[in-house]
This record gives structure tokens, C-alpha cells and sequence, in this order.
């Protein structure tokens, strides 16, 4: 592990402090390797475009604009392929917002988001967008609990 020295003005570090003290970090090192995480994952790559992944789509919509609850309906179902799930909770008469997990190559992730997003009568879309593998795989023999179809160990 580096020791890295950083010189960080009062009002930043009262706000480090309380992001610290609300997240339950035990240091500022241990703090700052988070935010320093999360700055980092949010860096697009060259060639990410191509590599898989999973998301979640989260978007709020005017329910009432013509025919746009059936585009979005029709526009999951064209990409089968990419939607694992939608969770539609109706916020209001007029307002839902809908959680959609989807799977596939990021740049086709992205570009499939940024269709819905950009339909007429969606006030708020966001993406987040996690790398598909993090890491090396391990062999079903090396994992015996990927032999069920789960690819990751329980602490």
C-alpha cells in the first residue's frame, strides 16, 4: 500500500469528515480509497464500449403522455435480450418511476438507456452501469457453489 500526502482546505475536509462519520469509514484513508473508487469506475475507458455489463436503468415518466407508456413497453420487449427486470412503481396519478435491470455490451447498455431517457415525457434518467467481470473467473471445480449457478462466496 502507497502513503499518499494531500493538503485538503477546511470546508472540504468538514465535508470529508461527515461523509466519513455517515458511512461508518474508521479513518479518512479508509474514506478518501472510496471516493477515490467511485471518481475512478465513473472514468469511461477506450475501449470499455465493448466489454459486458449489468446496470440499472432508473427513470421517471408522465405516465398520461400519449402512447408513451406502450413505446416503453414495446422498446423492453425489442431488447428481450438486455432486460432482466423492470420494477413500475406509480408515484403519483400522473408519475412512475420504473428500475430496470439490464445486461449486455456497456455501449449497447448505454445507448438503449439514452433512448428511453430521451423519450418524450421522461422527466429524470439516470444509469449506472457495473463492469460484468471484475475479475478473473474462477472454475466451477475451484468454486464448488458456482456448480449451482452462483458465482460468488458468502462471508
Amino acid at each position: 500500500m502507497q502513503r499518499v500526502t494531500v493538503t485538503i482546505d477546511d470546508e472540504l475536509m468538514s465535508a470529508l469528515d461527515r461523509y466519513m462519520e455517515a458511512g461508518g469509514h474508521q479513518n479518512r484513508s479508509e474514506a478518501v480509497r472510496d471516493l477515490v473508487r467511485a471518481g475512478l469506475l465513473k472514468q469511461p475507458k477506450v475501449d470499455d464500449g465493448a466489454r459486458s455489463c449489468v446496470a440499472a436503468l432508473v427513470y421517471v415518466y408522465d405516465h398520461e403522455t400519449r402512447q408513451l407508456s406502450k413505446k416503453l413497453t414495446h422498446d423492453h420487449h425489442s431488447h428481450a435480450d438486455m432486460s432482466i427486470a423492470t420494477l413500475h412503481v406509480h408515484l403519483d396519478e400522473a408519475s412512475c418511476l420504473e428500475v430496470s435491470l439490464l445486461k449486455g455490451q456497456k455501449s449497447e447498455v448505454e445507448h438503449f438507456a439514452s433512448h428511453l431517457i430521451g423519450e418524450r415525457g421522461v422527466r429524470y434518467g439516470q444509469l449506472v452501469v457495473v463492469p460484468g467481470e471484475t475479475e478473473e473467473p474462477q472454475k466451477a471445480e475451484e468454486n464448488p457453489v458456482s456448480a449451482r449457478g452462483h458465482r460468488h462466496a458468502h462471508d
